[in-house]
């Protein structure tokens, strides 16, 4: 249950995602309902075949009381539980979301070994790079492809959200191409990301999840900057969801055994 979207995912023994859904409606609106039925008829089953639930994200703390969930937990957990699940030789989680960005460290078992998270600023998230694609009157799936014809990228100084909106309005003023200025955009939020990723080590291999992780144009200038590949696997944006249902699956279990 993110700031932006809501993502679910129904997981059968464990091991196979049979329901997954994505709806671009955050905590607070109805879009982790939507997302939960949406995931539930994709699994081809009813709500009562759920053996147990648990939510994750901005919105997990309702989760329970108002989506009839079973228990909650921390993001960064899901995450790193997630990331291990598609790939499991991580070591090192950059997750890029609508309102936070992480640096997630993990030890070769795959637990969670330390963490730093952004400063409550939109600079260095999917809100950021929202922002500045409607001043630009671009769509977010668009930003990648014309940043990739950038020759000259120009410099975003400014950290705060509000001054580099500014700041790209300006340089559209000076008739600056409108790729040398997305690339610029992408490499503001790649600076501000990598700081964090810095802190916890830069350790192979390294898996970025969240919903920027589809703007290649991000993960090309962290690439750049952090020199070392980064996977994006297939199911990045889902990998809180993915952990949330594993940690569902270990509570079954223990609740079988008691």
């Amino acid at each position: 249950m993110g700031s932006t979207t809501s993502k679910s995912v129904v997981l059968k023994n464990e091991t196979e995602i049979v329901g997954k859904a994505i709806t671009k409606l955050g905590a607070g609106t109805q879009g982790p309902a939507l997302s939960i039925a949406q995931a539930i008829n994709d699994a081809g089953i009813l709500r009562e075949d759920i053996s147990y639930s648990i939510g994750t994200g901005y919105g997990r703390n309702s989760f329970v009381d108002f989506m009839e969930g079973d228990s909650q937990l921390s993001e960064l957990t899901c995450h790193a539980r997630g990331a291990k699940f598609l790939v499991p030789t991580v070591r090192t989680v950059i997750d890029i979301g609508g309102q936070d960005s992480k640096a997630i460290s993990l030890s070769e078992k795959g637990t969670l070994v330390s963490f730093f998270m952004n400063e409550k600023c939109a600079a260095g998230t999917g809100r950021f790079i929202e922002i500045i694609a409607r001043a630009l009157g671009l769509e977010i799936d668009q930003l990648a492809k014309v940043s990739s014809q950038s020759k000259n990228i120009v410099n975003i100084s400014s950290v705060c959200t509000v001054f580099a909106e500014s700041e790209v309005i300006s340089q559209l003023a000076k008739n600056v191409d409108i790729s040398d200025i997305i690339a610029g955009v992408h490499r503001s939020v790649a600076n501000k990301v990598s700081g964090l990723v810095k802190r916890v080590g830069v350790r192979q291999d390294v898996v970025m999840s969240g919903g920027v992780a589809q703007n290649q144009g991000v993960v090309l200038a962290l690439e750049e900057i952090l020199h070392c590949n980064i996977i994006v696997p297939k199911y990045a944006q889902l990998a809180g969801a993915i952990g949330a249902a594993l940690y569902a699956s270990d509570s079954l279990t223990a609740s079988k055994k008691e």
